[in-house]
């Protein structure tokens, strides 16, 4: 039986997936098992793979009708044998170590308890073209303890999928994909990671994460900022009904669109106490029809007595948000959670 499982579902990737597949097979860690689950291709990625798989005999290719792609990880899931379960998409280079990184770190005593380990990730775009995703890998590889991933996990998600090898058990404990109008892979980790699973990385780039235009973050309505706001919204509810002890519940940021994605809150029984915001022109008065209070930064309550989300998302906010939070005694990940 093979020791680790690369699941790689895939959907009409022809001009990508040799080059995925390849990097599977050239890894320096040999008991692998690659389980391709095609969704329906129709531009011959499916002959691609056939051919691929008479070559290699350690690649499995499932063939099934376009269902998405949460039924397709699902399925490949489900068929894999490995104690340990590594998530690969088509579009996506492995470097030569990352199987033997990934099952090495996960196998060691002091890291038993964590059941998810990533890794740092090269970005495959073009960092000028697109300097904004490419500061969100740079977020994304900032982040590398259970700590970092836990506290950050309401900001956005805090691994890159296709770098993650976890516990095949976990599938079976907390569940896999879920298919809905939200991002399926950042629904997953928030799920696990509230039921209590420990997640970190290998301090190491050992996948290079490419941005090609067709990649479902850029094309698909699932992954628009508003479905990570929807998704993210029932989990920190959780969050603050577990941990928040009768707070009251402030939001930083009282413009327009924080506004709507923070009232996405009360769908899950979350009560706002009011807003903070740091342009005087809103506060001492209610907003947006809403009648609660807008309050500036200097008049924030202790913290005994609230907790803080902060949605704001202007570049640059969040650290002076948090700088300003710590200041007044506030403590991460207990009086105040990053949102936005």
């Amino acid at each position: 039986m093979p020791r680790i499982s690369v699941v790689l579902p895939v959907f009409n990737a022809a001009t990508t997936i040799v080059r995925a597949v390849e990097s599977v097979r050239a890894q320096t860690w040999a008991e692998w098992e690659l389980v391709v689950v095609d969704d329906g291709s129709t531009d011959g990625t499916r002959e691609i793979l056939r051919g691929l798989a008479r070559e290699e005999k350690r690649m499995r290719v499932i063939e099934r009708a376009h269902a998405g792609v949460a039924e397709a990880a699902n399925a490949a899931m489900a068929a894999a044998q490995g104690d340990f379960v590594a998530r690969m998409d088509a579009d996506d280079v492995a470097h030569r170590e990352r199987l033997a990184e990934q099952v090495a770190w996960l196998e060691r005593a002091e890291h038993r308890d964590v059941g998810v380990v990533g890794c740092l990730v090269e970005f495959g775009g073009d960092r000028a073209a697109n300097a904004g995703y490419a500061l969100h890998v740079d977020w994304v590889n900032s982040l590398v303890t259970p700590a970092d991933m836990a506290v950050n996990r309401f900001v956005e998600q805090p691994v890159v999928n296709p770098s993650v090898m976890f516990r095949r058990e976990l599938v079976a404990q907390h569940g896999g994909y879920r298919d809905g109008d939200f991002p399926e892979d950042y629904e997953l980790w928030l799920r696990w990671l509230d039921a209590g699973v420990r997640m970190a990385k290998v301090p190491r780039v050992l996948l290079t994460w490419h941005d090609a235009p067709t990649r479902l973050t850029r094309t698909d309505a699932r992954y628009a900022p508003d479905a990570f706001f929807r998704v993210k919204a029932e989990w920190i509810a959780r969050e603050l009904a577990r941990s928040g002890e009768g707070r009251d519940v402030w939001v930083w940021g009282a413009g327009r669109h924080t506004r709507k994605r923070a009232a996405g809150l009360e769908r899950w029984g979350v009560r706002i106490a009011g807003y903070i915001d740091v342009d005087v022109k809103k506060t001492g008065r209610g907003i947006g029809g809403t009648g609660l209070p807008v309050i500036g930064e200097r008049e924030l309550p202790a913290p005994g007595k609230s907790v803080v989300l902060s949605y704001v998302t202007t570049r640059g906010a969040r650290d002076y948000n948090r700088a300003r939070l710590r200041e007044r005694g506030y403590v991460e990940g207990h009086d105040f959670w990053m949102a936005g």
